[in-house]
């Protein structure tokens, strides 16, 4: 089956194929919704203005069915499984600046945290994120899957969102797949050029912190300033132990700090957030086929500031504050991407090659001050990071006809992903408010941890991904389709962490203490009052994770009769999932915070569709599918995350999880691209991994058990209609557009009295000491609501559209569970209003789209807080800004 420009007229969506890898999507004269086109018949009239279609190209392992139906059906209709599709111009709609927040709109979606999306309030683990049909690997220590905010919408032709289990698909799908598919073959050569600037209420023009680094920092690269230094790289690769009191520990402490890294400044006005594009391609004739490129690139720089209030409290009532911090953290993110494309159609044969970058850096710098244990004492703690997220993925994949009715699929892929953040600084100064203390009005830092400190750690998480995959499809007859394959994937990720403390002596002098930090840590200093160094972990720095998985399924596309289909299969799936410390020191600490994995499942999914009638149908679909621990779940290292400050650290015997899911779903579709659709859902899991909050070294810390069972269910209600009005009621003869869906979700953990799990290092293994019988499941919303009204013109790009999203409260971590226990942690996400305003003018003859947007107009801001009656503790709420922006795209 040929695909691209010869596909013209014809719909490539779904899971049940007759040709597999590739579809390509058709859109309609509508620049926001896809409609399916008929093949012309010989002879036919040409199709007028407004059904023309543009190709979308939508590449998934195990392919798709060919939708020929009406013209103006909507695609949806025809696929055999449950999904949405959001094509480049719906993307664009949105004006979302990367594909996490324009998934956000997509029907019982949301977006938690950096980037990670939700499907019907499932955590990310139970979410399956592919590009181009081939899995990515993650380049953040809490997750596995990928943050999809990396993802510039420049980059991404589609994103296809898949809710009911298909065989064709890995075995890790619980709440659903999200495939984006890079652009690929150009249908014809353009060049377009992109820049935008943009103003954050909270951010631009205020007062906010930075520290220099080095010169490059405005570009995410460093420029060596970060390189580990000679001293402590020396002690790296002696393989010896600071404890062992060999190692000269001076004269590593010597070289870590520096006026570039640990002199926290003050910028009066930050300045303005700004990105630039550019993008192109082309095809050429060569040989018996067309060869098409396509290069693109952006790089983006923003500032963020969040002025957070951050408490925690010890007591079941939250009666009393163990600590009452503020919390000013400024970030300025930088992002560079490319991509470079390349396909090949011969004949009825596609080859096509695709390489994407993508660089996200993090510069932060953070002061809080505040109080502990309800004391008298004030706390300065002063933080200074460089985090560094890079993917590089390239995958190559043929989609041949190899015979009449043969279909043959095979694609290959090697993904890399990296994430080091060198020289995280902290530091804190205390001040006593001590009448009897010399420096009681003072913030002194003595080094000793009780009346001041300082620490500093190296973090480094490399992780490689290749796989592989098979697809042969045969078309038995017209009503019967059978597709089989084959897969394989080998992860391994290498994860170290190296903290140390600044350890001075009794003799050290208080005075001394008042110096910033570079000169408190210079040389003479460590060398006069022999300040030396204890590292944090000596047991576990480093760990080796590794997950192989080898599945093979068959699976059919059968029409009983006209109107009534089957799609069902079923996949086998093995896997050995791995996690062991690395021994980096000469004399090994005899560790058992390791884990080994090897199991096997069958896992079976079938979709039935009935069309009632042509504009009504019906659908039910089952499916048993799994969900694996986490890397990080399971790694026994302390990790804390930068941006909600929390304290986390992994579980070496968690297990799998396995998903039972059920869905009955109706759709009507009673005009071209207008549907209602209303579904009811259920899941059943055993052995959900759900964190648990614990004490550790005096610190709340968030780790991971099974929880016994969990039960999740809810509804759907999805909206699509367009009002037309006669010529001259609005301004510029527009129409209206209405998309609106709302989500419903009830989850809960089953947790008897006599139920085990198992925690490592722990004393407890009864499941009511970690877990509360009928909890939520951590991230679930109970309503999401998401509604765009916009006006539009049918025949050019003149679009201004209001977009409003609305998440009820949801549980982000647990509270310490204890007799009687504590209230969780809530998340408020709010209601947020956004508007945008795209036009498309002609300037010198050539095209430019202008966009403009106001993000958060009502001000929402971010809430995380515990509460017990009257007593309320916010555990990280701070403002958000309104976003203004405006950018202009010109096409050559």
């Amino acid at each position: 089956m040929t695909t691209g420009k010869k596909l013209a007229g014809l719909l490539l969506l779904t899971t049940a194929l007759t040709c597999p890898i590739s579809a390509w999507a058709q859109d309609a004269a509508s620049p926001a919704e896809p409609e399916e086109v008929a093949a012309p018949d010989a002879g036919a009239e040409p199709a007028s203005e407004d059904q023309a279609v543009e190709d979308t190209d939508i590449s998934i392992p195990g392919g798709a069915i060919i939708v020929t139906g009406r013209i103006n059906r909507d695609p949806t209709q025809g696929a055999s499984q449950v999904l949405s599709v959001l094509t480049t111009e719906q993307i664009a709609r949105t004006g979302e600046g990367n594909i996490a927040g324009a998934l956000g709109r997509v029907t019982g979606l949301s977006v938690v945290g950096s980037g990670f999306v939700y499907v019907r309030g499932l955590g990310d683990r139970y979410s399956l994120a592919l590009l181009n049909g081939s899995p990515l690997p993650s380049p953040e220590p809490l997750r596995r899957v990928v943050p999809l905010d990396l993802f510039p919408t420049g980059v991404i032709a589609s994103s296809l969102v898949q809710k009911s289990y298909s065989a064709n698909y890995p075995g890790e799908f619980g709440g659903g797949v999200i495939n984006l598919t890079t652009k690929a073959i150009p249908n014809e050569a353009f060049l377009t050029v992109g820049i935008g600037g943009q103003w954050d209420t909270e951010t631009t023009n205020q007062l906010g912190y930075d520290y220099f680094g080095s010169s490059t920092d405005w570009t995410g690269f460093d420029n060596g300033q970060r390189d580990t230094p000679p001293a402590l790289q020396a002690f790296f690769d002696s393989g010896a132990r600071i404890s062992d009191g060999t190692v000269d520990t001076q004269a590593i402490a010597s070289q870590l700090v520096t006026g570039r890294n640990a002199i926290v400044q003050r910028w009066s006005h930050l300045p303005l957030n700004y990105s630039i594009s550019l993008s192109g391609g082309d095809s050429w004739e060569v040989g018996d086929g067309e060869l098409g490129l396509i290069v693109g690139g952006g790089f983006s720089s923003k500032w963020l500031n969040r002025d957070a209030i951050q408490q925690t409290s010890l007591s079941a009532d939250l009666s009393t504050l163990d600590t009452d911090f503020r919390r000013v953290t400024t970030d300025q993110r930088m992002v560079t991407n490319a991509l470079v494309g390349f396909g090949y159609e011969f004949g009825d044969h596609t080859i096509r090659w695709t390489n994407l970058f993508i660089r996200d850096t993090i510069k932060q710098a953070r002061l809080a001050q505040g109080e502990k244990d309800q004391g008298i004492a004030d706390f300065l703690q002063q933080d200074t990071a460089w985090y560094e997220r890079q993917l590089i993925d390239t995958q190559i994949v043929g989609e041949f006809q190899i015979a009449d009715r043969f279909g043959l699929d095979v694609r290959a892929g090697y993904a890399n992903s990296q994430r080091e953040a060198p020289f995280e600084l902290s530091f804190e100064y205390v001040r006593s408010n001590s009448a009897t203390d010399p420096l009681g009005d003072q913030f002194v830092n003595r080094l000793n941890r009780n009346s001041g400190s300082a620490d500093v750690a190296f973090s480094d998480l490399n992780e490689d991904l290749w796989s592989g995959g098979l697809d042969l499809s045969y078309e038995v007859v017209p009503e019967v389709t059978v597709t089989v394959g084959g897969a394989y994937q080998d992860t391994k990720r290498t994860q170290s962490r190296r903290g140390f403390l600044f350890d001075a002596p009794s003799t050290f002098e208080p005075a001394v203490g008042l110096f910033r930090p570079d000169l408190l840590l210079q040389p003479s200093v460590i060398d006069f009052y022999n300040i030396g160094l204890i590292e944090e972990d000596e047991s576990t720095p480093s760990f080796l994770a590794e997950l192989e998985t080898y599945a093979s399924y068959g699976k059919a596309t059968i029409e009983f009769a006209e109107g009534v289909s089957l799609d069902a299969g079923v996949r086998f799936e093995a896997a050995d999932q791995t996690v062991t410390p690395i021994q980096v020191f000469t004399n090994p600490t005899g560790s058992t915070a390791s884990t080994a994995l090897s199991d096997s499942y069958w896992l079976p999914g079938a979709t039935l569709t009935w069309e009632v009638q042509p504009d009504l149908q019906l659908r039910a679909s089952a499916s048993k599918t799994i969900a694996r621990p986490q890397f990080r779940e399971l790694i026994y290292q302390p990790y804390t995350d930068p941006e909600s400050n929390r304290s986390y650290i992994g579980n070496p015997l968690l297990v799998d999880s396995v998903l039972w899911n059920g869905e009955l779903r109706g759709e009507w579709y009673f005009d071209a691209n207008q549907r209602v659709s209303v579904a009811g859902f259920y899941k059943k899991i055993d052995r959900p991994i759900e964190a648990f909050v614990t004490q550790l070294s005096g610190l709340l810390t968030t780790s991971y058990a099974n929880a016994p069972e969990a039960q999740l269910y809810g509804g759907e209600l999805e909206v699509q209609k367009y009002f037309e009005f006669a010529p001259g009621t609005l301004p510029g003869d527009r129409r209206v557009v209405f998309i609106g869906n709302y989500t419903f979700t009830q989850s809960k953990l089953k947790v008897g009295a006599d139920d085990t799990t198992a925690a490592f290092a722990a004393s407890s293994s009864l499941a009511t000491d970690y877990f509360r019988d009928g909890s939520p499941l951590t991230g679930q919303s109970d309503h999401i609501v998401n509604v765009q009204i916009g006006l539009e013109h049918p025949d050019r790009l003149s679009q201004q559209t209001i977009l409003l999203t609305y998440a009820s409260n949801r549980v982000v971590s647990r509270g310490l569970n204890g007799t009687p226990p504590q209230p969780d942690v809530i998340e408020k996400p709010g209601l947020r209003l956004d508007f945008v305003a795209r036009e498309g003018v002609q300037l010198a003859g050539k095209e430019v789209e202008l966009k403009f947007e106001v993000r958060n107009i009502l001000g929402t801001g971010h809430e995380e807080f515990q509460q017990s009656e009257t007593n309320r503790i916010d555990v990280n709420t701070y403002d958000m800004g309104r976003l203004i922006s405006v950018s202009a795209q010109v096409t050559f």
